[in-house]
């Protein structure tokens, strides 16, 4: 077994660091933590921070399977590479990973926003409802407290399905992602790229796979299983989470292949 690498030994131990933290002061999820970029909560930060933090305790299964897969793959590469090159490697793939997932979310918010144009809200009023901490403002007959928000929704006469719209509108603005997933992704790529023979294993599935045939499968199994709110690394994602998965792995490739293809340049970057 290849000996630890220094940088993913400090990957290791920063992502210790951060859960172990994360526990102990649990508001720390609402500053580094991915938020949708309209939600109050979001963050110029967070599309790094968010590949250091992982779900929260009992759920010890997401940080494990990442960790495992960083030293088990992360290691063969950056003893390829050296340490500079697999760290810009490493946080593309997570930042790829976050752009993706942005993305389809973006799609998504506003296939549902665009139903409520016939509703005159300013975006203020929008933002407002959107942003709204709805466990909070019903009392305990199960009716809407008056305030801002009952005002809002009182005057712009929504229909039943706007108000289902709203409600998903509602669950993206205020979605997280967390986890080092999207990045571990690109390095199983690249691992394929590099070492396309070499036998790979699934602890469920005890039968050896060549890496190039067995990082594509993995690819497709966790987008099938993503869309029913489950995936393979990652510990259990729910909604459209998955495709941060298949973001870092995308920007793996697009980063491999041009490094390969231009591997006997002068100006490549060894």
């Amino acid at each position: 077994m290849m000996n630890i690498t220094p940088v993913v030994k400090q990957l290791l131990i920063l992502n210790i660091i951060f859960y172990i933290g994360s526990q102990m002061v649990p508001v720390s999820y609402d500053l580094f933590a991915l938020y949708f970029p309209e939600s109050t909560s979001f963050r110029l930060w967070q599309p790094i921070t968010h590949m250091f933090m992982h779900a929260q305790y009992p759920n010890i299964m997401h940080i494990a399977f990442n960790m495992f897969a960083l030293f088990s793959f992360g290691s063969a590469l950056e003893h390829f590479w050296g340490g500079k090159k697999f760290l810009f490697f490493y946080i593309s793939c997570g930042l790829g990973a976050a752009l993706l997932h942005i993305g389809v979310n973006y799609l998504e918010y506003y296939s549902v926003v665009n139903t409520f144009s016939n509703l005159n809200l300013t975006d203020i009023e929008l933002q407002t409802l959107l942003n709204a901490d709805y466990e909070r403002l019903y009392d305990e007959k199960g009716q809407m407290i008056q305030g801002n928000i009952r005002t809002i929704l009182e005057n712009s006469n929504f229909s039943q399905e706007q108000y289902v719209d709203l409600f998903k509108a509602v669950s993206i603005t205020k979605s997280t992602a967390v986890g080092a997933s999207g990045a571990i992704y690109g390095l199983l790529t690249a691992f394929a790229f590099m070492f396309p023979k070499a036998e790979l294993m699934m602890m469920f599935i005890p039968i050896p796979i060549k890496a190039k045939y067995f990082v594509p499968g993995l690819l497709v199994l966790d987008l099938i299983l993503g869309l029913n709110g489950t995936s393979i690394f990652g510990g259990g994602s729910t909604g459209i989470a998955h495709f941060a998965h298949i973001g870092g792995a995308i920007t793996g490739f697009i980063m491999m292949w041009f490094w390969r293809k231009n591997q006997f340049n002068h100006k490549r970057w060894n």
